[in-house]
């Protein structure tokens, strides 16, 4: 059975915007998708802003009834205790956030973390009702060494060790050889690994869980480039860097359908 999966276009912010900007700018991206009649139940739009930035933005989204969903850019293995410098799915969870963006190639390369690291990271979402955004992606020179799918098949095979079936997961493909340099995968090749990757979901969590899985691209996603992206049957959404940081441009690609024809 063919399950229907909401769209996702998540916006991470990475290291930019205080608390302060953040307010003017989920506002005018309120204004912006309320103006063109785009605040409806076909895509789900998440925000990941820093840490600093989290309280205020879930106060701003319930006092004025945003429909955005809110997330984290990262958590700790640990629930609590003397880890100076970490933040908690608890803490994470009790403003009111829904995801956590985890394995994200930066932490990866500049912090060390391990795919037994995300596996941990993994297992502290759940355990705080957080919904793991899996992030997974080869370097060009990996690709050439071991081909389009094999690194992050095995980075999500690792991550999904201990997962229950009926988890709430995405998984997001962000080629590392496409952030930021302003080379992009085609659409055919996000289509390919995504579905791999989806496969492996259904592996390692049966078949239902391969097909509620939303799986989204990131790498270079601009508001011309979405929608062929969102054609390929196996990409759910976007993960969105430095494009979400500008309120058009990002108000653009969230309204993809418009290029899409649905």
């Amino acid at each position: 059975m063919v399950v229907a999966r909401l769209p996702l276009i998540a916006g991470n912010w990475k290291m930019n915007l205080d608390h302060q900007q953040a307010i003017a700018f989920v506002q005018k991206l309120h204004w912006a998708l309320k103006e063109a009649k785009h605040l409806d139940d076909s895509v789900e739009v998440g925000i990941f802003p820093p840490f600093t930035d989290l309280r205020t933005v879930q106060t701003l989204l319930d006092a004025d009834k945003i429909p955005f969903a809110l997330g984290a850019q990262d958590l700790s293995t640990k629930d609590s205790g003397a880890y100076t410098g970490e933040v908690s799915g608890a803490f994470l969870s009790k403003l009111n956030c829904a995801y956590v963006i985890i394995g994200h190639s930066e932490r990866r390369e500049y912090h060390g973390e391990t795919d037994e690291v995300v596996a941990a990271k993994v297992q502290a979402a759940l355990r705080h009702s957080l919904v793991p955004v899996i992030c997974v992606g080869e370097t060009l020179e990996q690709r050439e060494e071991s081909g389009p799918t094999a690194i992050s098949v095995g980075q999500l095979e690792v991550a999904l060790e201990g997962v229950p079936a009926d988890a709430d997961i995405v998984v997001a493909y962000e080629p590392v050889w496409a952030i930021g340099t302003g080379q992009v995968a085609s659409p055919e090749q996000a289509q390919e690994v995504c579905a791999k990757l989806r496969e492996v979901v259904a592996a390692k969590l049966g078949p239902d869980a391969g097909q509620r899985t939303r799986v989204l691209y990131g790498g270079s996603v601009k508001s011309a480039n979405i929608a062929s992206f969102m054609r390929e049957p196996d990409v759910d959404g976007a993960l969105v860097g430095g494009a979400s940081l500008v309120v058009d441009e990002f108000a653009a690609i969230i309204r993809y359908q418009k290029h899409v024809g649905v």
